[in-house]
């Protein structure tokens, strides 16, 4: 079966100049007093990197050197990143929050792991042993949960010499861990007493966790909290996210509203890495659910992503759909599209294996 990756990116350039992707818009015009964020162009950075293995052309290699150069301007002398930079490439931070350093070192590892120029991978090695520091200090969980997915990335990739990383990323998926048994109740088998935002993030990182230390209870504790949030976030066969305005005290009611494209790419990026690890096909469906918000299949029946241009509006209000076109819903929906492209073509692949051992 022939993929094509074709994902339009004329709404990924219009956001991006010389110095990064802005971002917030206003509808689909960049809004430039909101500035940057390295959250943003370290999840620009991962996409294009990726994009770049299906497509090794010029114009994409220049969009990788553009979120690449942010990311190394981002970095401060304490071995993290600063996160927020206004439009006159000011840095309005001393440091970074935590997700921002998972989020930057999930992007550098895409670089390094690739066969991207020499160059290229040289300085993301070197921005990735600068920040071990600060990613052994982290305390968010979801900055945690993308430091052992970066570190499984690698694994996968079969790079060499990750030690150091590997070390953090044991330590990190540990703590995930500890925090699921002790917050974990017979009716909310979970991490946190509340969920909030990109929660799948978290049982998504006990999955790869799993593949690598298998005689663990990562397995175990991923696959129930990954249950529990699709049986949360699941409304008649639709995906209905937490909301942001309230998101999800334990026993208490879950916000509708405001729904974000950041919980469609988790859940959807989560739900193909739990198929990778069982093979329950029940997990497809789960993906599918996410990857269909985008185009509709949600709780208004209103598309947000446009397709033609690559743009995604910035979530579902209760009576509408919120029209501006940010940076991170825009990249929440290009990602999503990506991974339904890689895996159909490795579904595909599987397929064409299983048909040549008959």
């Amino acid at each position: 079966m022939h993929v094509r990756f074709d994902i339009a990116l004329d709404h990924l350039d219009r956001m991006t100049d010389s110095t990064g992707m802005i971002q917030h818009a206003i509808y689909c015009v960049p809004r430039r007093e909101s500035g940057y964020t390295t959250d943003d162009n370290a999840r620009a950075l991962r996409l294009c990197a990726r994009l770049w293995r299906h497509d090794p052309q010029d114009r994409m290699l220049g969009r990788v050197t553009t979120y690449l150069s942010f990311l190394e301007f981002a970095r401060t002398f304490g071995g993290g990143f600063h996160n927020f930079l206004s439009y006159d490439r000011r840095w309005l931070d001393s440091e970074g929050c935590g997700d921002c350093q998972g989020q930057a070192v999930r992007a550098l590892t895409e670089i390094l792991g690739s066969s991207l120029p020499d160059d290229y991978r040289a300085l993301a090695g070197e921005l990735i042993e600068s920040v071990l520091p600060t990613l052994a200090n982290l305390r968010s969980l979801r900055a945690q949960a993308y430091v052992v997915l970066a570190w499984g990335h690698l694994s996968a990739e079969g790079v060499p010499d990750i030690g150091p990383l590997e070390h953090v990323a044991w330590l990190a998926a540990r703590r995930l861990l500890e925090n699921f048994q002790h917050s974990r109740r017979p009716d909310w088998p979970w991490f946190e007493s509340r969920m909030t935002y990109a929660n799948a993030v978290l049982p998504h990182a006990l999955f790869v966790a799993a593949q690598r230390w298998p005689t663990e209870s990562f397995l175990e504790a991923a696959q129930e909290s990954i249950q529990l949030l699709d049986r949360v976030t699941t409304v008649d066969e639709v995906f209905w996210p937490i909301g942001s305005n309230g998101w999800y005290p334990h026993r208490e009611d879950k916000a509708l509203y405001d729904q974000q494209p950041v919980e469609a790419i988790t859940m959807a990026d989560a739900a193909l890495a739990a198929f990778a690890a069982t093979t329950d096909p029940r997990y497809l469906a789960t993906f599918r659910r996410a990857q269909g918000w985008f185009h509709g299949e949600n709780s208004l029946c209103q598309p947000l992503a446009m397709v033609s241009t690559g743009a995604c509006c910035d979530g579902l209000q209760s009576s509408s759909v919120n029209r501006n076109q940010g940076a991170e819903s825009t990249l929440s929906f290009l990602s999503t599209e990506l991974l339904r492209c890689e895996s159909l073509h490795l579904l595909g692949d599987r397929r064409r294996a299983t048909s040549g051992k008959r």
